[in-house]
């Protein structure tokens, strides 16, 4: 009787032991499963974002030089018309992601900051120039940096950066869709974000 309860316990743990070692296998399975998902998916998000808009606007170009000793002067002016695309693109490829699988959490590191890109197509009109002072190559570069710093001006107070944030926080969200379908844990700034909602309020 003894063999055959001792015979039945062997059984039962030889059953234990390979069920436990099975769940274990299963759930390691499955955690290597949703991690390679989460990879996968920040791969896919790690793309350029890019928001486009254009800008026109209307300079007046004036140069003024003295010569023998203030008494005649030599002028030239011209009117500049700018149509600009301008581009606010954020780099993905750039966001630095860690993933913990022993604690299931996904943590952002680093999210890049936008990227300003201006591309100004000048077109000068009504040009001037006396004989000692005439257009140079000095003048086309100052005017060229002058109306880059103003568009630039213009892109920062305009939606085109909201809206490039806007993209932006659809593609973390979709980090947060996955991870929290997944049970896992999505952090930035070491603090756990618990709703797609939170990653609006997130400083750049």
């Amino acid at each position: 009787m003894k063999k055959i309860l001792s015979g039945a316990l062997l059984v039962l743990l030889v059953v234990f032991v390979f069920r436990y070692c099975e769940n274990r296998n299963a759930e390691r399975d499955r955690l290597e499963e949703s991690s390679q998902l989460i990879q996968q998916q920040i791969k896919n998000v790690g793309k350029l974002v890019v928001t486009e808009g254009t800008f026109s606007q209307v300079f007046t170009y004036k140069d003024s030089r003295k010569f023998y000793l203030d008494v005649l002067s030599a002028r030239k002016k011209a009117l500049i018309v700018v149509n600009t695309k301008a581009t606010v693109a954020y780099d993905l490829s750039k966001l630095e992601v860690e993933v913990d699988e022993k604690n299931k959490t996904v943590i952002i590191t680093h999210i890049p900051k936008e990227e300003i890109s201006i591309y100004p197509d000048i077109q000068y009109y009504d040009v001037t120039q006396d004989y000692l002072n005439q257009f140079e190559a000095e003048d086309y570069n100052l005017i060229k940096k002058r109306i880059t710093r103003s568009i630039r001006k213009k892109v920062e107070n305009s939606p085109l950066k909201t809206n490039a944030k806007n993209r932006l926080i659809s593609e973390l969200q979709k980090i947060y869709i996955l991870t929290n379908t997944l049970g896992w844990t999505l952090k930035y700034n070491n603090e756990a974000i618990k709703d797609p909602q939170e990653m609006e309020r997130i400083k750049l």
